[in-house]
């Protein structure tokens, strides 16, 4: 069978959903193949920005405030702590609501804030939106087998319960679906970078191992025999994170039962522990030679992979969904050129990158504190990459596993002063907890969550005062209005609603944000057969107030605002005299995607 469909997406994860239903809220159907036939009950990611849940408010209001709903309080959460035995005093904390001026900046720029929701828990909503979106045809229990291309369509060959022999004609695919992409594999895409460490986890409940009033958020444990990180998630349930350096080892080999060994020896043998599910990860960060071949696409996991030290991995499959959407609209509407879709890597592929540098720096900037005991992130990567290579690769699995865990062991061993009572413990533990402050930036990333900016061939470059990275601050985020940045928010006082709502989605709209509406509007109006089919809707932001700063373009100036609200062309003079600067701008950068009458 043959199903002629505009976009085929592999993939139901939170990078595949959500293109899905950004896709269909421009009227775009799809299918959705999924692996699977039910959500995953082990979680993975737990942290959604507000820059996601601002992404999905775009889908819909309801759906954005349904998940943000399921987070706890910030206060609930707002605990780091570094841990010896649990049977001792914690070593040293950061505790995230401890800056009060802090968290009232970070709430001035978004209606949201970073929540903690375990993807258990996420993705279930996801699904059940697909479900009810008339737009979206999601088959379970099926797997891409094959893909090849025709002049103007893409094939996609599908097996498994959910569609077994079926073939999907799309006018484009994407490859969504995660680290083990086959769609990535077929189409001989390969992907580079190191290996980190080797995770397993275990996802349990256990309903005493914290009193009420004082359950961090995650703890990082470090004792002789185990380390590693316990996540608290919702309803007294938790991860606890450790590692291995080959498969043979019992963490990987044997999960369940090592696990039911091993959450009493660490957290205690005086609590009861109900074990949910167990998984094992590779720890990495690795980024695919392209994201685009001919008509398939490669989104999220599938792209991109990154250590979970940051919380970027979900976050930012989401943010590749809302950059692919309003140009596949635009593509598949006829109005560009499909080259629009190779603007998707130029902007996309820097922001990971910078993802990914500061989730491996995060990773081993944990040493800073642990190298008072001897147990770093460094010595891991070295023997994890030892053990895979011969000679010791060549070794039986019950020798490789002996030696390994013997290395573990004495990776671990000077942990055991943590436990002590003596001035040596006194002072490995002073240490450490000297060095915990300056791990914020692994919890605290307002400047990456709001900051990032897009270069490249749609973005005007020349007023702009980004780093080489565009970034200005990991931590604190600074609203500013450089091209490439995302509109800071603000409050319209017309409507009561984030300015972020009142862009047009539309791929050929351009919003003109300003304080000066009426002279902007006759401005435009007369350029308006100038750049069709663009058109620049102007939105007024209303009388200059305690606003007029945010948007660094004085009471007259103003800014050109793409359909995903990043920032496109900005000027602080007024409409008489920047509106044939920005006319020529938008030409010059848009006109080579869409097609413009440039005999005018």
């Amino acid at each position: 069978m043959s199903v002629d469909v505009p976009v085929v997406i592999a993939g139901a994860g939170a990078t595949g959903a959500t293109l899905a239903l950004l896709l269909a809220r421009r009227g775009i159907p799809s299918i959705v193949v999924e692996r699977r036939s039910a959500p995953l009950t082990h979680p993975a990611a737990h942290v959604i920005n507000a820059r996601t849940l601002e992404i999905w408010r775009e889908i819909d209001p309801a759906l954005s405030a349904e998940i943000a709903a399921l987070a706890p309080p910030l206060d609930e959460v707002n605990l780091i702590r570094w841990q010896g035995s649990f049977d001792s005093r914690p070593i040293g904390h950061i505790d995230l609501a401890s800056r009060p001026e802090q968290l009232d900046r970070v709430r001035s720029h978004s209606d949201y804030l970073v929540s903690h929701v375990g993807q258990h828990l996420l993705m279930p909503v996801l699904w059940s939106w697909l479900d009810r979106e008339p737009l979206v045809e999601v088959r379970y229990g099926t797997s891409v087998a094959g893909i090849c291309e025709r002049d103007e369509s893409v094939v996609v060959h599908t097996s498994g319960a959910g569609g077994d022999g079926a073939t999907l004609q799309a006018r484009f695919a994407i490859g969504a679906d995660g680290a083990n992409s086959a769609v990535r594999d077929i189409v001989g895409v390969e992907m580079h970078g190191p290996t980190l460490a080797k995770m397993g986890s275990a996802f349990f409940r256990c309903d005493t191992l914290y009193p009420a009033s004082e359950r961090p958020l995650l703890t990082w444990i470090y004792q002789p025999s185990f380390a590693g990180v316990l996540i608290a998630h919702a309803d007294r349930h938790y991860v606890l994170m450790g590692t291995y350096l080959l498969p043979a080892q019992r963490m990987s080999r044997e999960p369940d039962a090592y696990w039911r060994d091993t959450l009493p020896a660490v957290l205690g043998a005086d609590h009861e522990y109900d074990i949910v599910s167990t998984g094992t990860w590779e720890m990495t960060t690795r980024t695919a030679d392209t994201f685009r071949r001919g008509r398939v696409l490669l989104a999220g996991d599938a792209a991109h992979r990154f250590p979970h030290t940051g919380g970027y991995g979900l976050n930012s499959g989401v943010q590749d969904a809302h950059n692919l959407a309003w140009k596949l609209e635009a593509v598949l509407s006829g109005i560009a050129e499909p080259t629009l879709l190779d603007t998707y890597e130029v902007e996309r592929r820097p922001i990971v990158d910078l993802f990914a540098r500061h989730s491996v720096a995060n990773h081993f900037q944990l040493d800073d504190v642990t190298r008072h005991v001897g147990a770093t992130n460094r010595m891991l990567q070295r023997a994890t990459s030892a053990m895979s290579r011969p000679p010791l690769a060549w070794l039986p699995d019950d020798r490789a596993a002996a030696l390994a865990d013997r290395v573990v062991g004495l990776g671990l061993g000077r942990t055991r002063v943590i436990a002590g009572t003596g001035r040596r413990a006194v002072r490995a533990r002073d240490r450490m907890a000297s060095d915990i402050p300056g791990q914020l930036a692994h919890f605290v990333s307002t400047g990456l969550e709001f900051g990032y900016r897009y270069g490249g061939p749609l973005t005007d470059g020349r007023g702009g005062e980004a780093k080489d990275d565009g970034l200005d601050d990991v931590v604190e985020y600074r609203p500013c209005t450089d091209p490439g940045g995302r509109l800071p928010h603000s409050i319209l006082p017309a409507t009561g609603e984030s300015v972020l709502c009142s862009v047009a989605r539309d791929p050929n709209a351009l919003t003109l944000v300003t304080f000066d509406g009426d002279a902007w509007k006759t401005a435009v109006e007369k350029h308006r057969d100038d750049l069709s089919p663009l058109r620049v809707d102007v939105l007024d932001l209303g009388p200059a107030a305690d606003t007029v700063d945010l948007y660094q373009v004085g009471e007259r100036g103003a800014l050109l605002v793409r359909a995903d609200g990043h920032i496109v062309w900005r000027s602080t003079a007024g409409a008489d005299d920047a509106v044939e600067d920005a006319v020529a701008t938008v030409r010059r950068l848009w006109g080579k995607y869409f097609p413009l009458d440039r005999a005018r």
